[in-house]
């Protein structure tokens, strides 16, 4: 499996959360291989500000390898991580994380600020970007504009 396969798997998270009138940003964790988790954006249904897909698989990974450390995991997820969800990745121990669009807005990968450039932290996982980054960046897209063009209600 290459990590165009994984990216794949998370953008068909991402359209789960677009069916859910959540923003589509979707997340898998594999492990030796194997998807060990998913998870989609659920913060607007849920209407819990934790629920981002990072999050979610996260938590997945966890209950499934019986630990908090997911040193030998590689995060998949279509849209560059926040603060909150990179300082989740660090904790986790996470070993890669490949993201598909950047955010620009609030990206905590190198976008906006970059979470993993501080010097003495214990953890720095590998990150590599842009992998289906035109895919995940037009789901993006289409769900902004079709939510701008809703009638108010």
């Amino acid at each position: 499996m290459d990590d165009i396969y994984y990216m794949k798997e998370a953008i068909k998270q991402a359209k789960k959360a677009e069916q859910i009138d959540d923003v589509p940003v979707g997340a898998v964790i594999a492990l030796d291989g194997k998807i060990i988790a998913r998870g989609y954006n659920k913060r607007t249904r849920n209407e819990q500000t934790a629920d981002h897909a990072e999050m979610i698989a996260i938590r997945k990974a966890c209950k499934k390898v019986g630990s908090w450390r997911l040193e030998d995991c590689t995060m998949y997820v279509t849209l560059e991580p926040c603060p909150m969800c990179a300082g989740a990745i660090f904790q986790s121990r996470m070993k890669r994380v490949v993201y598909g669009a950047k955010d620009l807005k609030a990206g905590a990968l190198g976008s906006k600020m970059d979470l993993f450039s501080i010097e003495r932290l214990n953890h720095y996982p590998e990150i590599e970007g842009g992998i289906l980054e035109e895919e995940c960046s037009q789901l993006l897209k289409q769900f902004f504009k079709k939510l701008r063009n809703k009638p108010a209600k």
